[in-house]
């Protein structure tokens, strides 16, 4: 999380005082902009794909314990927290 506040901030503030004042070192910043994006996230973003696909076709009236049923019938494993969890950020 302070690495990605970092990240969104780097126009505006010069990165040596972001990571001072977020406590973390520059080294630390580069290296995870470096960084290959990880399995988890991978997934996560195959499973919003399907819920934004389920979101549509139900006309935005599926919640999270229908939409979970719907993804595992797609042949998605997936629990009911992640989902709420991807929803929420569908939203924003």
């Amino acid at each position: 999380m302070k690495f990605a506040f970092v990240h969104s901030w780097r126009h505006r503030w010069p990165v040596e005082l972001l990571c001072r004042v977020m406590l973390v070192s520059e080294r630390g910043y580069r290296s995870w902009r470096s960084r290959p994006i990880s399995h988890r996230e991978r997934t996560d973003m195959k499973v919003l794909a399907h819920i934004r696909e389920q979101y549509r076709l139900s006309l935005g009236s599926y919640g999270r314990p229908r939409m979970t049923m719907e993804l595992k019938e797609v042949g998605l494993d997936v629990g009911e927290r992640r989902v709420g969890r991807l929803m929420t950020r569908r939203a924003a």
